[in-house]
């Protein structure tokens, strides 16, 4: 990118241009500027101007907002920043910062509206707009939908920039040379002679004077840092086993504590027995909590074994017991035309195209799914002075902040919220309700810092879901090619269950409840996805890749099903009805690099699946082997379009772990109910793909596209449907639910 021009002083957030000592540089994009967060709590020496990089004497400090669960988002921040500073990521400090207006998402918002990623018009750019200032109105600082990279793309560029540029306004005052004789490197400004200042040594005199906003991007070309493979900043601490993660806090004085709360969720507790719990060696207290009771003990094990001791008397829940009843739920929603959303996809006929072809019909189903992570639900609380200190991973720190306000009647200005690297998430830390348990035990141990964790058993069976899904499809061929694609699916609404828990009113269309199906690129002449909505049942929430994560299944092997019942290629036939050209690049290139249309052998099969969500076509090819005792996966093809790579090696790892993880949890996972609870309680009844079950995985990564996107989700939608339709090119056998192993055996 080129010269952006003079930026006005509106557009860039301003604390105050005159703190000796350091300074800190940063951009907004709105007209009327947050305040600036680091000037609230500088220490001796230092000094900040705005929001995104501070400099003291000693330090250089990048404020990455974007949580990091793993996906390496402070580390993509950095180099954003860091790219356009002059500075290498080993002389820089990373920080999420303290959680701000200042550090609003701009983009993830946008996924709730019914336009589609391909859509580019004036009423598009509009709708985006609009998502973008009502993420500010809410306080929206959200990480998720794969929306770090498209969000931050410029806007922490720029902030480099502008600190860069003011740095070098600063040398000149210092030196007495002109700009034009100035250049940086490394975090230094190199004077004529050769001399150097750093860039600490500058920031007091950067400090009082205007941010220069005459600023210019770096070309491409320029680039040191994007687009090269980098190391990221935790690798070496994940690797040695010394990242701290919100479950390793440690605090003096600090106790332990676990809860238990009623697994039928909305149910309430009519009572409990403390009486053995309250005897056990280490307990120290034990508290009620809304919806069960807490345990402090001396260390987390005591807490634990002490709560298993509590006897309860748990209220049902308010939704049907069982797996079977809730299924019911589900499928009657076809019938009612109150639950029908409106259809954001309805070309040509759908009807007199089924009349004149012809038609197949199938029923598809995927299950719950629990988010997992390996690192449990946990925060430490202390409530002291009136004041509430919070350390935990979160995805929403504002909204967060808001509900403790809401729910504990602690002002807003007397909440800190630490956010802490995560032991993943896939969504599930967009979510708060372990927070307030935690500090409902705190604020009945005033004074001293609490440590809240959850057992593996209660993290699984009181997660909030991925709903469950039915689609009923009818289609239509002529002369071997798809003439017709009607897609019905029913589940329960995310958006609305998720919307309520953090204090927001949802209006308008459910556009999640069809993503990854309404608005697949083909040109299917008489084209209709419809959802309906169930009602609420179990509440459910985001879980990676969100309404794409199950209707890329169900969307994708039914529309192979239609090409295998015309006789046409799978892949041949994709690539003909797709009429967007970033998509149909990326079913070529997978095509290539799989040699599709060779012959796999004896006993193999290859299955291709395609699906574009968050703006990311993305096109898989799993290719498999039918062995006397199962299915054997035997290598995974994946080609995904995202505009800019920025980092090689960390793309790599996400898109395979977007695989591992799709296809895994196709494979094995779900949640069933009985007696109003999962029956799934650990991961031994949880299962995800083994370590001897992982294929090869090949990634290439497209830049073909306008924008810069996000890679953390789009690789999950098309590993299921790839991995059923090979199994039917190897086995001749239509899997048309979730998970795979309740009618096939892997080996």
């Amino acid at each position: 990118m080129g010269r952006l021009g003079k930026i006005t002083r509106r557009s860039l957030l301003i604390g105050s241009a005159a703190i000796a000592g350091g300074v800190a540089f940063g951009i907004w994009w709105y007209r009327n500027p947050a305040d600036n967060p680091l000037l609230e709590r500088l220490g001796e020496g230092e000094a900040a101007i705005t929001p995104h990089v501070k400099i003291d004497s000693e330090n250089i400090t990048l404020i990455t907002p974007r949580a990091d669960l793993g996906q390496g988002a402070y580390a993509v921040q950095a180099a954003l920043i860091a790219e356009e500073l002059d500075v290498t990521l080993d002389q820089v400090t990373v920080t999420p910062g303290t959680p701000s207006l200042a550090y609003i998402n701009d983009v993830a918002l946008a996924e709730a509206l019914p336009l589609a990623a391909t859509s580019e018009g004036a009423l598009a750019s509009g709708g985006r707009l609009f998502a973008s200032i009502y993420a500010k109105a809410i306080g929206a600082q959200i990480t998720g939908g794969s929306s770090t990279v498209p969000d931050a793309y410029e806007k922490l560029r720029m902030a480099g920039a502008v600190a860069r540029a003011t740095l070098l306004e600063a040398a000149a005052m210092k030196s007495g040379h002109d700009l034009a004789q100035l250049k940086t490197d490394a975090g230094k400004v190199i004077l004529p002679d050769g001399s150097a200042l750093t860039y600490q040594e500058l920031a007091p005199i950067a400090a009082t004077i205007e941010p220069v906003t005459d600023i210019r991007l770096k070309p491409e070309s320029e680039w040191k840092l994007l687009g090269k493979e980098m190391r990221r900043l935790d690798i070496v601490a994940k690797s040695t086993g010394t990242l701290n993660y919100g479950i390793d806090m440690r605090m003096d004085g600090m106790v332990y504590a676990t809860v238990r709360t009623n697994p039928h969720l909305g149910g309430a507790v009519r009572g409990f027995d403390a009486e053995r719990a309250e005897k056990m060696p280490g307990v120290l207290k034990i508290a009620p909590v809304t919806g069960g009771a807490g345990v402090v003990a001396d260390n987390t094990w005591r807490a634990f074994r002490a709560a298993a001791e509590i006897e309860f008397d748990w209220a049902p829940g308010p939704y049907p017991p069982d797996s079977a009843g809730m299924w019911k739920e589900i499928e009657s929603s076809f019938t009612s035309s109150r639950r029908e959303t409106p259809r954001f996809r309805d070309d040509g006929d759908v009807e007199v195209a089924l009349a004149e072809g012809n038609v197949v019909e199938a029923e598809y189903r995927t299950p719950f799914l629990a988010h997992a992570p390996l690192e449990p639900m946990n925060a430490t609380v202390l409530f002291k002075d009136g004041k509430l200190d919070v350390w935990t991973g979160t995805q929403i720190p504002l909204f967060m902040i808001g509900n403790i306000e809401r729910f504990h009647g602690i002002a807003a200005e007397n909440i800190r919220v630490h956010d802490q690297y995560t032991g993943g998430s896939f969504g599930r830390r967009l979510e708060d309700d372990f927070v307030h348990q935690a500090i409902e035990v705190a604020l009945a141990m005033e004074g001293t810092p609490v440590k809240m964790t959850w057992t593996r058993e209660e993290d699984m069976t009181h997660d909030f879901p991925r709903t469950l899904q039915m689609a009923r499809g009818r289609g239509a061929f002529r002369d071997g090619k798809v003439t017709a694609y009607d897609l019905s699916i029913a589940s329960m609404s995310t958006t609305v269950s998720q919307a309520a828990r953090i204090n927001q009113i949802f209006f308008g269309p459910d556009i999640v409840m069809v993503a990854g199906a309404w608005d697949q690129p083909y040109s299917i002449p008489n084209y209709r996805v419809t959802g309906y909505r169930a009602p609420p049942m179990v509440p459910v929430s985001s879980w990676r890749s969100v309404g794409a994560s199950g209707n890329g299944f169900l969307h994708d092997c039914f529309l192979d099903e239609l090409i295998y019942a015309a006789g046409a290629d799978p892949l041949a036939e994709r690539i003909r009805l797709c009429w967007h050209e970033p998509s149909r690049k990326v079913l070529e290139a997978v095509g290539e690099m799989s040699d599709w249309g060779s012959d796999p052998g004896p006993n193999r099969g290859r299955g291709v699946a395609f699906c574009l969500s968050f703006g990311v076509p993305v096109a898989e090819v799993v290719e498999v082997t039918a062995t006397g005792r199962g299915i054997r996966i035997d290598k995974v093809f994946v080609a995904a379009e995202v505009g800019k790579v920025l980092d090689p090696v960390n793309f790599d790892n996400q898109v395979k772990g977007g695989v591992v993880w799709g296809l895994g949890h196709a494979m094995n996972c779900e949640l069933t109910y009985e007696n109003g609870a999962p029956t799934q309680t650990n991961f031994h009844a949880y299962e995800g793909m083994r370590l001897y079950q992982c294929p090869e995985i090949v990634v290439r990564g497209l830049e073909n596209g306008k924008h810069v996107r996000g890679i953390g989700e789009p690789p999950v939608p098309p590993a299921a449907p790839a991995l059923a339709n090979a199994i039917f090119a190897a086995t001749g056998k239509r899997i048309r639910e979730l998970p795979l192993a309740r009618h096939i055996d892997f080996v």
